[in-house]
């Protein structure tokens, strides 16, 4: 039996949460592949027993080579309502990345300008702004280092594509595996090392006379022996370790 290329994190009448495996697309493109949103549509289709289309909306995106946590909503109002907590940065994402090159600092804050040539699927990256480019900023710091690599933990402020591989890289510190932008070879299965670790929101869905719901996802690491080594260097610390909405 062919393994799921994700794990359900969290799910609701409203929202579907999963870890993406590295190397799956999350929605089509030209290569025709089969993709994350097609398979997690026959997911709830069978375990639901819906007949016909299902709905299943895409909130945001992971690129192929990234793995971690991809928001998916299950009604029209949860969708609009998400895309309304994603557009006006309502959402704290937290991403690990690892590199070979130690950064300047060990922790700061990269502001950039981005543009994208989309006959290339590749962002270049200026340090002031210029015509058509968007304004990309995000926060980084050093948790380790281990096996002549640091693991980097990155909070995009701004959600532009290929934001934090294209701004590290420019850093002098390219992903590991991102031949895309810079790394010096590719690793196996063509994924990279950089992986969407933690989400929190609050939900979008008000419960009738409830409070709000906080909203906490954190996704294991690919199975793989190098990144696996990395969990040591974990110094996450919940205030409040029962809290009930967190979601590994």
């Amino acid at each position: 039996m062919k393994k799921k290329p994700y794990q359900v994190v969290y799910e609701d009448n409203h929202l579907l949460i999963v870890n993406k495996d590295p190397g799956i697309l999350v929605q089509g493109d030209r290569t025709g592949d089969t993709t994350l949103l097609d398979v997690l549509k026959d997911y709830v289709k069978e375990k639901y027993n819906k007949p016909g289309e299902v709905f299943l909306g895409l909130v945001h995106r992971l690129d192929r080579p990234v793995s971690g946590l991809v928001v998916f909503a299950r009604t029209s109002k949860a969708l609009e309502r998400m895309n309304e907590i994603f557009r006006k940065r309502q959402v704290q994402k937290t991403y690990w990345a690892v590199v070979r090159h130690k950064p300047p600092k060990d922790a700061d804050k990269l502001v950039n300008w981005l543009i994208k040539d989309e006959q290339k699927n590749q962002v270049t990256v200026y340090d002031y702004e210029v015509p058509n480019s968007q304004k990309a900023e995000l926060s980084y710091r050093i948790l380790g280092k281990i096996n002549e690599h640091y693991l980097l933990e990155v909070n995009p402020i701004t959600g532009r594509p290929h934001q934090i591989r294209s701004q590290l890289a420019h850093m002098g510190c390219p992903i590991r595996g991102d031949v895309k932008y810079g790394y010096d070879r590719a690793v196996s299965d063509k994924k990279i090392y950089l992986h969407a670790r933690r989400l929190y929101f609050i939900h979008p869905v008000k419960q009738a006379g409830a409070p709000d719901r906080p909203i906490i996802c954190k996704a294991g690491l690919p199975n793989d022996p190098f990144w696996e080594e990395f969990l040591d260097l974990d110094d996450e610390n919940y205030k409040d370790k029962n809290m009930d909405f967190i979601f590994e």
